[in-house]
């Protein structure tokens, strides 16, 4: 092997180091708004990782391929300046990966959801059906 191909070797497993590392560690869960500054409507949502979400929401809606379609479409029409997507609250018992959070942070984004109410003209979300 010459030098070139042992540094490639080199940084390869080192990505793949990082990467075992990452999924080992335990990401912020929280809850994170999407606001509008123009019409000043919001999306409230709520993942296990909130930096990866916030991150791929941003990627997705400045590519046009964000799946909520009357957020892409103001996005369109607003451009990057006119958005703004935030973290609301993180989950702060966060100890093991191995534990399930779903229920903690359902609860977390109900809370924020029942306080900002963003539904209708003033937000993005939809009234959940629980039937």
């Amino acid at each position: 092997m010459n030098r070139l191909h042992i540094i490639f070797f080199w940084e390869e497993m080192n990505k793949k180091e990082i990467i075992r590392k990452y999924k080992e560690t335990v990401q912020p869960m929280g809850v994170y708004q999407i606001k509008n500054l123009k019409n000043h409507k919001l999306f409230i949502g709520s993942t296990k990782d909130i930096r990866a979400r916030i991150n791929r929401i941003k990627f997705q809606l400045k590519t046009g391929s964000y799946s909520h379609k009357e957020i892409q479409q103001d996005y369109f029409e607003a451009g990057e300046t006119g958005f703004s997507v935030e973290v609301l609250d993180l989950l702060s018992t966060i100890e093991h990966l191995d534990e399930n959070y779903d229920e903690e942070l359902e609860l977390l984004e109900q809370l924020w959801l029942d306080k900002i109410q963003p539904y209708g003209d003033k937000g993005y979300n939809k009234i959940k059906n629980n039937n």
